[in-house]
This record gives structure tokens, sequence and C-alpha cells, in this order.
């Protein structure tokens, strides 16, 4: 901690003040045990929301304790509603001004433990800077004619004019998405097509008039109205006509191919033509040639046999004589 000091000297309705002198106090605790990423939300103007990280060097089990303090306290106040999630701290207090208050004040937090080896940490915070409003709520829907209406309900911690709104619809499932901005609790959208389903949810800014924060509120519950068209009806439509198409083209192309012959005939090529008259005659001749040829060494075997039957029986007589003498 560090502090600055100095002296003054009146006299006369005049002063001369001296130099600051500066000095410091080492804080306390073993250095990495202070808590680490202080984050705080003012929540509806009702309550603060401040969450942070346990020290690198923090022994496991180390319970921090959240005081805070602003001017009009007379004495800090510590925080009581405590928890811990997945390593994340967490402490809720409640902090409420008049409604009709214009300016905050600075709101100081300390973050410390009791055992001394635990060094407290030390963070000052500007209200308006955390912010974020409540979910607006009682979202309804009406339709008159071609013309659309919704609205919800106003604030009850929120001065009327530090609010503004932002609107968000589709059509259908996966529509294109429109968003309308406004300064009050219900807006129109006209030229609506009857067939058709809008999808509608809202959420809340704070006014930069009236706060430095950028938080917007969640989103409310979405909320649909209109007729949805059948998907079915269209699903059934992208199967049937690419396969009407594809039948369609396959009995044209065969129809096309018959009539194209029926019109104009296939025109025969004399080459082909030539060669099959001429081949047929080559075949004949060549196959009466080769008869002949079969027929004449037919008619030699034949006579080769005769033959030999005309040496060989006077052979055998001429052998039988010579036997008998």
């Amino acid at each position: 901690m560090r502090f600055k000091v100095r002296s003054e000297c009146k006299y006369d309705n005049t002063s001369e003040p001296s130099r600051w002198v500066e000095t410091s106090v080492p804080p306390k605790g073993i250095p990495g045990t202070a808590a680490v990423d202080l984050d705080c939300v003012w929540h509806n103007l009702e309550y603060m929301a401040c969450k942070w990280l346990a020290g690198k060097n923090a022994r496991s089990g180390t319970k921090y304790t959240l005081f805070y303090w602003y001017d009009g306290l007379k004495s800090p106040e510590k925080c009581n509603n405590y928890s811990i999630h997945e390593g994340i701290f967490e402490c809720v207090f409640n902090l409420t001004f008049p409604k009709v208050t214009n300016t905050y004040p600075t709101i100081s937090i300390l973050i410390k433990d009791d055992s001394e080896e635990i060094r407290p940490v030390c963070a000052s915070k500007n209200p308006t800077t955390l912010v974020k409003p409540a979910t607006p709520k009682a979202v309804t829907l009406s339709k008159i004619n071609d013309e659309i209406r919704l609205e919800w309900s106003k604030s009850d911690t929120f001065p009327a004019s530090c609010l503004e709104y932002e609107v968000e619809y589709h059509t259908g499932d996966m529509g294109t998405t429109w968003t309308i901005e406004g300064q009050h609790n219900h807006i129109s959208v006209s030229a609506v097509d009857p067939n058709t389903k809008y999808t509608f949810k809202v959420r809340a800014k704070p006014k930069s008039a009236c706060y430095s924060s950028k938080l917007s509120s969640d989103w409310s519950e979405e909320k649909s109205i209109g007729e949805k068209p059948d998907s079915t009806f269209y699903f059934v439509l992208i199967i049937t006509i690419p396969l009407i198409v594809a039948v369609s083209t396959i009995i044209l192309l065969f129809y096309l191919k018959r009539l194209k012959i029926l019109i104009l005939p296939p025109i025969p090529d004399p080459r082909e033509i030539l060669k099959r008259m001429f081949g047929e005659q080559n075949e004949d001749s060549q196959s009466g040639t080769k008869d002949d040829s079969v027929n004449a060494y037919n008619r030699l075997i034949k006579e080769e046999e005769i033959h030999s039957l005309v040496l060989t029986e006077p052979l055998e007589c001429s052998y039988s004589e010579n036997e008998n003498r």
C-alpha cells in the first residue's frame, strides 16, 4: 500500500503547501497467493456478483473473504453469499440505491483470507460500468390483420428513460434475421405474410446517457406466431421433380434413337458390300480347289490299293507251286 503526505501552512488567507512525501507499506502474505482475475457485474441495479480465481501459490482449501465499502456505509460490509464452482469463487451481495439517483459512488472491494499467508487484494469499481439489465419478461405476441405486435413488461428498477431494447426476429426455421431497436417496451411489424411463421426475442441494454456499461441482458425466450408451412410437401416435391426429369430424359432419348433410325436409315458402305461379294467368290473358288485336290488324293489311294492287289496274287500262287514241288 502507498501513502502520500504533505504539510501546509496558512497565513493571511494564503497557504504554501509542501511537496508530497510518498511512502509505502509492504503487503502481508506470500507473493502469488492473492486472488486474481476479479470480475464484478451489477445485476439489474439490485445486487452485485463478483468472481475471482485463487492465486497460483495459494494452498488448496484457501477460503477467501470479500469485503465491500462505498460512500454512505459506516463500515465495510462482509459478503456472506459464497459459492465455488470448478475453481471459480463467487460472492453476491445486495447493492441498491434510490431510483432517482443520477450518480453512484465508487465501490471499494477487499479480498483476503484469515491466514497471514494469503496476500490481500484491493480494487475499486465504478458501478455504472458494470450494469447488466434483467431479461425482459412477460413477452406477448398478437396479430391484427397484417401486423404483428410484440410487447413485454417494463423494468421496476431502472428509470424509464435509461433503457433501450433490441428485438430480433426471423421467419421459418432458418429464415433471414432482422433487428429492430426501440426506446419503449413494445414494437410492431407490419406487412407480414399470413402464411409465414415469425419468431421473436428481445433483450434490454442500458442507455449510454445514464450508464457507461456495455453489457446487455440475456435474450428472452423465443415466441412464435403465424402458420408454419408444411415441410412434407416441399420434401416430396424436391424428391419427385428430379425423378420425373430423369425418367422423362431416358424415355426421350430412347424414342429419339428409334425416330432417327426410321427417318434417317443408315446408308450401307459400298466398300463393305464389295468386300462381302469378293470374299464369297474367293471362298467358293478356294473350297472348289480344295475339293478337287481331295478327290485326286482319294483316287490315288484307290489305285495304289488295286495295284497292290494285282501284284500280290501272282506271288502267292508261285509260292504255293514251289511248296507242292
